[in-house]
Order: structure tokens, then C-alpha cells, then sequence
């Protein structure tokens, strides 16, 4: 193993063979199996991890439990202190942390960095948010009665997070559950199962700092293991999911069989709609950021542009100049802007995306091809111009695939935009304030997000997060999301000393 993935690893607490249960703060063995984390760039071998099994997964809920029963009566700004020191050891950690993620992920290193950010905003978001947690007042109809809205904690949470985003998503939902006076079990991916546990080391540090257990646990397992015991689980009452659409319906019917709650980030299909009057400079940039980053791997990744017949062919010889010119390499390395796609079947996946889009009557403007020459994961980023949509551009492919279709009036765009499954996150770029609002009016974007003169890819923090139709209608990460992990109760107060009924009614004399 190369020094600097040495140093690396070193400073994150990870070793050769590291166990992925944790109770916060106690590791424990399991009789699971033991599975190798990958470097997605080069194939190498980083570090094998010990999968958490039954007993052990009983273990982290056990602790998850009995740690909500004493965090839930702490008051939440406490709480916030908790999470604010969270945020403050992952600013100490940032670097080594993104480098981690970039390494296990492949995601390029800013992007690497970018992630550990987000969830430093999100603790900074969710601190603040510890002396927020409103409920309403309302007047009762009866006579010295006062109406009430109060939040309660939800209990043991927990969530379940994708390879993509391998530390940053747990962090919108742990942060804010913390703060609501939740606990939490961390399922992360499989396949970047260190950087959970670099992020479980530090939290278990700034656990002892505080004297709380329990608080933040991990069980890295199986989906046939752990997710779906998960799932099933009638301690858990809220499971956050982010993964596919596929699995994610599994994982809403199983939850909701229970009558549980569970928030869903899965599939996304995002388009940007470019009119007669937008910049094309600005175009250009937003698609090269939706469609390139990350290799294409993000929920948000632009995969079709909608684009006027009288500027679209302006545009892709444009964008065609703009690819041709990105480079593809280590994603650790200064200067890369592609790195490779997680795994040998993601490349597959896009191989037989490119087919069926040629073969359907798509022409490749750029790219298509499988870079061997670079490693075995990595691919050139493709333009793929389409005389329709047909079903593999409403297909989610994910990797690097831009497709690119044109239209008549604005109405057809919107047609076409809204005519997938998918609802996440969508984009119109345009200088006039009429087709701006007509797109996000009702009747204009189906999405969860839409944006005017702003790419699909990038989501501030504070904004809720989340999409519509078969990405799941959940929400994380801003607005009023912090209500999906607490319960609402509503109070009543009669102050008097009569009793009267609600509508009026008689009873009894």
C-alpha cells in the first residue's frame, strides 16, 4: 500500500482489518463475514472490514435504545452542543476525512473535501435548529381552554445511506435527529465502508468528550443482513433510505407494514430545459458540473438536456468542445475532473446505455468509450444526441451520459421534462421572467427541487432535500424537515372549572 494511503488511513483511526459494529463507543466482533474495500481507481486492495451479523446488529439497536431514554430528556439546545462539537472535530478532520472519501468513493478530491463540508453545514444548520424546534398555539372554541402543538423525540432512527455520498447523507439525518432528541444506527454502502467508520471514530470521541453512549452507532452489513432487519424493526419508527428506486420500494412497503415512517431518497432523472434566451456560457458550465461530476454518480446528475431547436445545435458543438477537453485520471490526483465509476458493472450498465440509445436512433457526439487505457472503472463522459425520448433516456443510468433533445415551444419542454418517473431536481435556464415562473408554477416542474439559471447538481444546506413520484417524496436537510424525526402531539388545557364538549354538544343533564 502506497505511504500516503498509509498516512491517510493512519490519521482516521482505520487499520488493516477493522470491525464495522459499533455501539458508540465499543467496537465488537461478529460472526459476520470479512469483505475487502476497494480503490475504485486502481483496483487495489485498502482494507478488509468484519460485516455486523444478527447479534451484533441486536447489539447497536440495544444501545440505540437505552440511550434514548436519557438523551431524549436533555434539553435540545443541550443537545446542540453535542452536534456543534461534532461539526468542530469534522472542520479538524476535513482533510484526511474528503481524501478518504475520494479514495474509497472515487469521487475527485474536491468533491471529496465538498462532502465533508456539507456535513459540517448541516451540524452548523441543525445547532442552530436545536433552538428551533417549534410547535403552534391555536384557540379553542371552548371557553378557558388553550390548544396547543408540541414535538417530541421519535426514538431510535435508523439510516441506511448509498455509496455516492458515502459520510454526507448520514450526516443530514444524524445531525438533525440528534439535536431532535433521537438516536441513531448507521447502515452505510458496502462498498465504502471505511469512511463510516473514520466518521464513527470521530463521533465516538466527541461522545466520551460528553459523557453519552449510544448516541451514534454503526452496523456496516448486508441489505439481506442488516437493511432489512432494519426494515422490519418496530424499535426503529423512522428508517431514512437513500438507494435505489427498486429497493427503495421494498424498504417503504416493509416499513410501512409496520405502520412505521420512512424517508426516501431514491432515483432521479434530471433535465435542464434551455430556452431561446438563456446564456449559453452559463449553460455550459452548469452541464458540465450536473452531467461530469462525480462521474455522473449523483442523484442530481444532469442526464437530459431539452434545448430549443434554435440554439441546440450552438450548444452542442459547445459542449462537445468543452468534454474533449476534461481531464479523466486518479481522483486524487490536482487537475482531475473525472474519476472512475465505482464498479466493473456500473461500466457495463453504461455500455448497454450507449447501445440502446444508438441503436434507438441516438447519435454519440463525444465520448462512449471505456478507458482501459486508464484502469479497468473508467470511462469517457458522453453526449448522445436523440430525436426522442425514448425509454432509455427516462431510464436512470448511472454514469456520465448526457442525452440531448430539442423542442418547439415551451409547453413540449415541459412535456417532455416531466414525461419520467423520476422527480428530484430539475433546471430551466432562461432570461425571461415569464418562461422562469411558467416552469415553476404548478403545472410547470413535477420536481422536489427546480431552479432558474442554476445547474441540477448542488443543493445548499437549508433547503429541504428531496423529490417527488418514484424518487419518494422525502425530505432531509433544511426547511421543515426536522419534523419527519419527531412525533407532533397536540394538547388541550381546560383551565376552568366546567366542562364543556367540543361542537356544542349535551351530554347528560
Amino acid at each position: 500500500m502506497a505511504t500516503r494511503t498509509q498516512n491517510l488511513l493512519a490519521k482516521l483511526h482505520i487499520t488493516d482489518r477493522n470491525l464495522g459494529t459499533c455501539t458508540g463507543p465499543e467496537w465488537i466482533s461478529s460472526a459476520g463475514e470479512w469483505i475487502t474495500s476497494y480503490d475504485p481507481a486502481t483496483g487495489d486492495a485498502i482494507a478488509q472490514v468484519q460485516l455486523a451479523d444478527h447479534a451484533s446488529y441486536e447489539r447497536t439497536v440495544n444501545a440505540a435504545q437505552t440511550s434514548f431514554t436519557s438523551w431524549r430528556h436533555i434539553p435540545a439546545p443541550k443537545r446542540g452542543d453535542v452536534v456543534r462539537d461534532l461539526g468542530t472535530i469534522l472542520r479538524e478532520y476535513k482533510e484526511p476525512l474528503g481524501e478518504l472519501v475520494s479514495l474509497e468513493m472515487g469521487k475527485i478530491r474536491p468533491e471529496g473535501l465538498g462532502e465533508v463540508q456539507e456535513m459540517i453545514d448541516i451540524c452548523d444548520f441543525a445547532v442552530g435548529l436545536s433552538r428551533q424546534l417549534y410547535g403552534l398555539t391555536m384557540h379553542s372554541e371552548r371557553p378557558q381552554h388553550r390548544m396547543y402543538e408540541q414535538w417530541h423525540p421519535l426514538g431510535p432512527i435508523g439510516i441506511i445511506s448509498a455509496f455516492n455520498f458515502p459520510v454526507a447523507v448520514w450526516s443530514w439525518n444524524a445531525a438533525i435527529a440528534a439535536v431532535c432528541g433521537d438516536t441513531n444506527i448507521w447502515k452505510p454502502s458496502e462498498l465504502v465502508p471505511l469512511s463510516a467508520i473514520a466518521v464513527q471514530h470521530l463521533a465516538n470521541k466527541v461522545m466520551a468528550d460528553h459523557g453519552v453512549h449510544g448516541l451514534f452507532t454503526l452496523a456496516v452489513g448486508s441489505g439481506a443482513v442488516v437493511g432489512q432487519a432494519m426494515a422490519e424493526d418496530h424499535r426503529l419508527p423512522l428508517v431514512s433510505f437513500t438507494g435505489s428506486t427498486k429497493t427503495g420500494r421494498k424498504v417503504a412497503t416493509t416499513v410501512a407494514g409496520r405502520f412505521g415512517k420512512s424517508i426516501l431518497e431514491l432515483g432521479g432523472n434530471k433535465a435542464i430545459i434551455v430556452t431561446p434566451y438563456a446564456e449559453l456560457d452559463m449553460v455550459v458550465r452548469a452541464v458540465l458540473f450536473g452531467a461530469v461530476g462525480t462521474a455522473g454518480q449523483r442523484c442530481t446528475t444532469t442526464r437530459r438536456l431539452i434545448v430549443h431547436e434554435s440554439v441546440v445545435d450552438a450548444l452542442c458543438q459547445r459542449l462537445v468542445k468543452a468534454y474533449a477537453s476534461v481531464p479523466i485520471g486518479n481522483p486524487l490526483d490536482a487537475g482531475t475532473l473525472v474519476g472512475p465509476l465505482a464498479t466493473a458493472g456500473a461500466v457495463t450498465a453504461m455500455m448497454q446505455a450507449i447501445t440502446r440509445a444508438t441503436a434507438g436512433g441516438g447519435t454519440v457526439l463525444v465520448g462512449g468509450a471505456h478507458r482501459t487505457d486508464i484502469g479497468a472503472n473508467y470511462v469517457d463522459p458522453t453526449i448522445i444526441r436523440m430525436p426522442k425520448q425514448i425509454d432509455v433516456v427516462c431510464e436512470e443510468t448511472f454514469a456520465p451520459i448526457l442525452y440531448v433533445m430539442s423542442y418547439a415551444t415551451l409547453d413540449d419542454a415541459i412535456t417532455m421534462h416531466n414525461d419520467v418517473a423520476q422527480g428530484l431536481s430539475s433546471a430551466i435556464f432562461t432570461d425571461s421572467m415569464r418562461e422562469a415562473e411558467r416552469f415553476l408554477s404548478h403545472g410547470g416542474s413535477d420536481c422536489g427541487i427546480a431552479n432558474v439559471n442554476i445547474g441540477t447538481s448542488g443543493a445548499e444546506i437549508g433547503g429541504a432535500f428531496g423529490g417527488e413520484k418514484e424518487t419518494g417524496g422525502g425530505r432531509e436537510s433544511g426547511s421543515d424537515a426536522w419534523r419527519a424525526y419527531m412525533r407532533r402531539q397536540t394538547n388541550t388545557i381546560n383551565w376552568g372549572n366546567q366542562l364543556p364538549l367540543a361542537q356544542g354538544i349535551q351530554f347528560g343533564d
